[in-house]
């Protein structure tokens, strides 16, 4: 159908942070597939798990047990700290899964048409939930009714959140710790921690929107853990399969308990080929250390930026949390990612006029090297058009 405006290049094969058109010519990869492919492509490791699982099982569904699926579970709740799982297929039905935990939460409560509170300028998704949920007319244009429930306030805004303390009906927040497809906007330190303080006196879920930054993509396992505190829900994707799709949702607490069987479900969510991807991936990222490795070269990148782009006055900002990085000018630029594409750089424009790279882990120093090059060049050469 015709819901994509695609660039003009086929990729083959890939290895690393590079990979390779049809034409035989090679792209370093700053995009990483959105965020997805951070031990880059083609990853052994990523392609033995894949085929040792598909030799052995597949699907069986969740009418029965899955190994793979507990052991999974295991090993995110351990890194995350929270205490239950539920796997799907991609981040939106990850918070759609969120949603519909904080609903029950309020009815619960004998609360009959709860309200969430979510962000101007988010993103969670296509469904006609998360699209309600997320705050971009774009995304709503031609969608109308949208689902009902939701309070929308500033981001990075304690203040308009507390001034809603006092509405019976809220029952949570959903946010993201870092906006992505908003224009890459970290919020001030300590906000997370407040809206936490402000959910438990109010006793409203505190759900964080981690399926682009969870899995080290800002410097830590998830972004919420800069700030020491504990989500009630959080949700997954993107990384957690490095391309294989898998979503999760992650409850705590009273969060944790309020599904009970025939409340959600799945057909293909946690099926063992997915699940022993998931496994492979975190087994990688733990046992290379990329965790620290993208927090320390995440700074470097945004601090070259920032030296280079210094005195280039449509330079409006350079802001980023490890490698999660936005570089905004003072008009539009969506042209720059035709412009990388013909100099061989895959990057994104999101917002319009914000360049957004989220480059792979495993990206090479003189792979970095080139990457900022290339997108300076671009930067001081664009002209408002």
């Amino acid at each position: 159908m015709n819901t994509y405006s695609r660039l003009p290049v086929m990729f083959v094969s890939g290895s690393g942070a590079v990979l390779k058109d049809n034409h035989n010519n090679e792209y370093l990869d700053a995009v990483s597939g959105i965020a997805v492919c951070s031990l880059g492509h083609a990853h052994p490791a990523i392609a033995e798990a894949i085929c040792n699982q598909a030799n052995q099982l597949i699907h069986t569904s969740n009418l029965y047990q899955v190994e793979k699926q507990m052991q999974l579970a295991e090993k995110l709740i351990a890194l995350s700290n929270m205490d239950r799982v539920f796997f799907s297929n991609s981040g939106a039905e990850a918070n759609e899964a969120a949603l519909k935990i904080a609903r029950k939460f309020g009815h619960q409560k004998g609360i009959e048409r709860a309200k969430v509170i979510v962000m101007e300028n988010s993103f969670h998704g296509r469904t006609l939930a998360t699209l309600s949920a997320t705050g971009n007319e774009k995304v709503h244009d031609g969608f109308y009714p949208l689902v009902e429930g939701f309070v929308r306030v500033p981001y990075d805004n304690v203040g308009a959140i507390e001034a809603l303390s006092n509405d019976p009906d809220i029952v949570a927040i959903l946010v993201e710790p870092v906006q992505g497809e908003g224009g890459v906007h970290v919020p001030k330190d300590g906000y997370l921690k407040a809206l936490k303080t402000l959910c438990e006196q109010n006793d409203w879920l505190l759900m964080l929107d981690e399926i682009q930054t969870g899995i080290g993509r800002t410097g830590k396992w998830f972004a919420h853990q800069h700030e020491g505190i504990v989500p009630d829900v959080m949700t997954l994707a993107k990384a957690l399969g490095n391309g294989m799709p898998i979503g999760a949702c992650l409850a705590k607490g009273k969060a944790a308990e309020v599904f009970a069987p025939g409340n959600h479900g799945t057909t293909f969510g946690g099926n063992p080929l997915a699940c022993a991807t998931g496994i492979a991936t975190l087994h990688i990222m733990e046992t290379h250390n990329f965790i620290e490795h993208v927090n320390t070269k995440g700074q470097m990148i945004v601090e070259r930026f920032k030296e280079a782009l210094k005195d280039i006055a449509h330079v409006v900002d350079i802001r980023g949390k490890g490698f999660m990085i936005g570089i905004q000018l003072d008009h539009p630029c969506g042209d720059l990612v035709q412009k990388a594409l013909e100099q061989n750089l895959l990057i994104n424009v999101t917002r319009g006029d914000t360049i957004r790279l989220l480059p792979p882990f495993v990206i090479q120093n003189q792979q970095i090297d080139e990457m900022i090059e290339k997108v300076v060049n671009l930067v001081k050469n664009h002209q408002a058009q």
